[in-house]
């Protein structure tokens, strides 16, 4: 990672994911790369949206959802305010995109990100200066 990136909920939960080993091995080493180089960024909006998925979705025990939380906080973690929120629904109105995928956006513009990695947006689409990147594709 040579860039401040912001990293997707999904690519948190694909980390966990026995069933895509593929995609399962891609976010392994996107957050390691992240680590590695301190340029990988989170949002609270983020880790909770992990810990939903991971648990409901994956059956990951909330202990140990909640352990990897408190490993992936050490991340460069946003943490979202009212002004953000009002920010996505802007983004939301004018480019016809999900509030919660705006509320990513946001977050990671005021990070300083220059890339979002991301399955949920539209692979290499630009939003001010951040464009997303779609790692398994």
């Amino acid at each position: 990672m040579n860039v401040r990136s912001f990293l997707d909920s999904n690519i948190l939960v694909y980390t966990d994911d026995q069933r895509a080993p593929d995609k399962r091995s891609i976010a392994i080493d996107l957050v390691r790369a992240g680590v590695r180089s301190r340029k990988a960024v989170l949002s609270n909006q983020v880790l909770s949206e992990y810990f939903v998925s991971a648990t409901r979705k994956l059956g990951v025990t909330a202990e140990v959802a909640r352990r990897k939380i408190v490993l992936l906080s050490r991340l460069n973690t946003v943490m979202l305010e009212v002004a953000d929120v009002l920010s996505a629904i802007d983004l939301h109105r004018l480019h016809q995109i999900a509030y919660w995928d705006a509320l990513i956006l946001r977050a990671a513009a005021r990070a300083g990100c220059k890339r979002v990695y991301s399955e949920d947006l539209q692979d290499r689409q630009v939003f001010g200066d951040v464009e997303i990147v779609n790692p398994f594709k």
